[in-house]
């Protein structure tokens, strides 16, 4: 089990610049891939207890990249996107902001990417 969780965590890229910003979604970009991103802050207990689902979701949709950005952190990133509250979740498809949700709402983060899944493959 401990191995099955080491690789849930690493579904999970962790963005630590805007430079790591900019190339995740420019090789997302050039594979035709769906992007969902955390936007979190480690003094936001909406945002940390989201971490567990988040990383599920990057286990059970493998086609998709899933990034997390903490605000405190990359605060360039959190600007460019005008994330003004925490937990926000973005999907992206092409560079491109396709789906906004600002809260800790795991069933609408869930039909959320389910919508643009679809989409994408149907396309």
């Amino acid at each position: 089990m401990e191995g099955q969780e080491q690789w849930r965590q690493i579904r999970v890229v962790k963005i630590e610049s805007m430079e790591s910003w900019n190339s995740f979604v420019t090789k997302a970009a050039q594979q035709d891939s769906l992007i969902v991103v955390h936007f979190t802050a480690s003094w936001c207990m909406p945002s940390v207890a989201m971490n567990p689902f988040f990383e599920e979701l990057a286990f059970n949709y493998p086609d998709a990249l899933f990034l997390t950005v903490d605000v405190d952190e990359v605060k360039e990133v959190a600007a460019k996107m005008e994330i003004k509250a925490m937990p926000t979740f973005l999907l992206m498809k092409n560079g491109t902001q396709i789906g906004k949700l600002v809260g800790a709402n795991p069933e609408e983060v869930r039909k959320m990417i389910d919508a643009n899944v679809e989409t994408i493959h149907v396309a």
